[in-house]
């Protein structure tokens, strides 16, 4: 594979990679860090990614991995900070911003509480897009577990908004 190659198939998927270092993570500078190790690897293996069937789906599954043992390290630092960085430009008022803010961090929580499992395959279907066989290539999961673990974060999820909304706590998507 030559740089125009790696940067056609490779690179385009930086920012999925990063969002999904990010959900394993909670740290900005540590999901980058895993990024740039996966660009790393990528790079090294570039002569052989042809093997893969996806690429895309092979550096997912070395983001997984790479995530996986930062967490199990012992110099792993999780701070979970909150990004006031993120800003959604269509919001016509500060009021709008807070609220579309309070919102997403609710959602955030509650995958939080999810099983890990359930975290990623949401995370990879419904936020990244990814199709069910991308899913379990990547994760290493059998298919129809892809299908009961995504099943059951939608459903814990609608269950604990409806649970919200019915209480009169102010947080409605």
């Amino acid at each position: 594979m030559v740089l125009e190659e790696f940067k056609t198939r490779v690179l385009p998927v930086k920012n999925k990679l990063y969002r999904f270092a990010l959900r394993f993570l909670n740290n900005e500078d540590e999901a980058q860090d895993v990024v740039q190790e996966v660009f790393i690897k990528a790079w090294n293996q570039r002569e052989d990614l042809h093997l893969y069937r996806s690429v895309e789906a092979w550096c997912m599954q070395v983001t997984r991995n790479l995530s996986l043992n930062r967490l199990k390290s012992g110099h792993y630092r999780n701070t979970q900070e909150l990004t006031d960085g993120q800003q959604v430009h269509h919001a016509p008022s500060p009021y709008d911003r807070a609220e579309t803010r309070d919102v997403l961090q609710t959602i955030d929580q509650l995958l939080q509480r999810l099983p890990r499992a359930q975290q990623q395959v949401l995370q990879l279907r419904d936020m990244e897009g990814y199709a069910y066989q991308e899913i379990s290539d990547v994760l290493e999961m059998p298919l129809a577990q892809v299908k009961v673990n995504l099943f059951r974060a939608r459903k814990a999820l609608r269950e604990q908004l409806t649970k919200m909304n019915a209480y009169g706590i102010d947080h409605h998507p």
